[in-house]
């Protein structure tokens, strides 16, 4: 009898065998507001986690109103939640290109989160909030209550990237992806990374330094929806473009998507949308489905 070979354990070891495209995979936002929250994540971290359940639901219903994502982050190494250590850092960043930005600021009590008025910062304005971050930051998910290849490689890749770069790594609750793991989101672009190694790391942060993308290993540019990510990066790829804001995605309509660059050059791009075989899961423990991948099936200069 002929021995069928068993699928990979996990859903992103599985993800990885299938070749499963990354281009157009990143969670969409405009804007992400990262709030430091010490001790374990649950599951669903803004209510499962030593933060207020309240305040973490009314900070996301608030913030998502407006496409703004928010996330729990903590510096990588032990989690403990120290008592009497109140103050905490938040991170808010605005991804869009040529208008973006990364701020921080320290508070004691995060319900003062409740009061930013995240219609402004979706739309860029950041109104003098905290002070600026010059260099960008890597949100590595490790959000093992949700995942747990998150845990594992997310964790693994946070081992070995111990000692460098250790103001710019942050460990940060689910981004979306767990099938990509090790998955991080690169702050302020939003360009999103999936299958990350400590050399791409290297890479992403000496990219970023220099004001480029490093596209390999990349997901999308979370500023635009789906078909805008596959779309940006099909261009990119299509001129070899690196510098992080040449490009925008202009506008679309059913699968043609417009993407602009900033010396006044246009492209049209196709997208299409298939899904995958053979089914698998798209988080460990789930049941197997077929993903709808996003293919730039043809890149047209207008």
């Amino acid at each position: 009898m002929q021995h069928t070979p068993a699928a990979p354990a996990t859903c992103s070891a599985q993800s990885t065998a299938l070749a499963e495209p990354l281009a157009g995979t990143a969670a969409v936002a405009r804007a992400w507001l990262c709030l430091e929250q010490r001790g374990p994540w649950g599951h669903t971290a803004l209510t499962q986690s030593h933060l207020d359940p309240d305040l973490g639901r009314a900070l996301d219903a608030k913030a998502g109103e407006h496409g703004v994502r928010v996330q729990l982050i903590r510096r990588p190494g032990h989690h403990a939640d120290t008592p009497g250590d109140t103050e905490r850092r938040v991170l808010l960043a605005h991804t869009a290109p040529g208008t973006g930005w990364l701020r921080e600021h320290t508070l004691a009590d995060p319900a003062e989160l409740l009061d930013l008025d995240f219609e402004r910062i979706a739309a860029g304005h950041h109104d003098g909030w905290g002070r600026p971050v010059t260099d960008p930051v890597l949100l590595v998910c490790t959000n093992g209550r949700r995942d747990r290849c998150c845990a594992l490689l997310g964790r693994e890749l946070i081992t070995e990237l111990a000692g460098r770069h250790d103001e710019a790594v942050w460990e940060t609750s689910h981004t979306g992806g767990h099938r990509f793991a090790p998955a991080a989101v690169l702050l302020p672009s939003g360009y999103t990374y999936g299958r990350l190694t400590a050399p791409a790391v290297e890479a992403v942060l000496s990219a970023a330094a220099s004001g480029k993308v490093a596209l390999e290993h990349c997901r999308g540019r979370s500023t635009w929806d789906r078909a805008g990510q596959a779309a940006e990066l099909a261009v990119r790829e299509h001129l070899g473009e690196h510098l992080v804001d040449a490009l925008r995605v202009a506008g679309g309509r059913d699968d043609v998507v417009e993407v602009a660059h900033q010396d006044g050059r246009r492209w049209q791009v196709t997208v299409r949308a298939r899904e995958l075989d053979p089914p698998r899961p798209s988080s460990c423990g789930a049941a197997a489905v077929r993903p709808t991948a996003l293919a730039a099936v043809a890149v047209t200069e207008r």
